[in-house]
């Protein structure tokens, strides 16, 4: 069992930046792959950034060049590091946590971060 506290949210302006945090407890963390994921005010939660066990990393296209997702093992926390924000980044964040255990998907979700951008 993953229990996932996303932190850092608020509300920043335009251009601003805003670095948030998931810290997980419980066992085996370096082995999940993580992601951050958002959901605006009457649209569809979307997968913003992951980064696997390994360390690589992928983003979708209309945060690429402005956010970076990273992870502390040591820390048991994934972070994403958001620059240059827009308005249209305005929504709340989810961090994911994920693998495979004896052919069993394992899935977890934090309870969200709100991220504002507004002047």
């Amino acid at each position: 069992q993953v229990q996932l506290v996303e932190s850092g949210g608020g509300l920043v302006q335009p251009a601003g930046s805003l670095r948030l945090s998931c810290a997980a407890s419980g066992s085996s963390f370096s082995l999940y792959a993580m992601g951050w994921y958002r959901q605006a005010p009457g649209k569809q939660r979307e997968w913003v950034a992951g980064i696997t066990s390994g360390g690589s990393t992928n983003y979708a296209d209309s945060v690429k060049g402005r956010f970076t997702i990273s992870r502390d093992n040591a820390k048991n926390t994934v972070y994403l590091q958001m620059n240059s924000l827009k308005p249209e980044d305005t929504a709340v964040y989810y961090c994911n946590a994920v693998r495979m255990s004896l052919g069993k998907l394992l899935d977890y979700w934090g309870q969200g971060t709100q991220v504002t951008v507004s002047s």
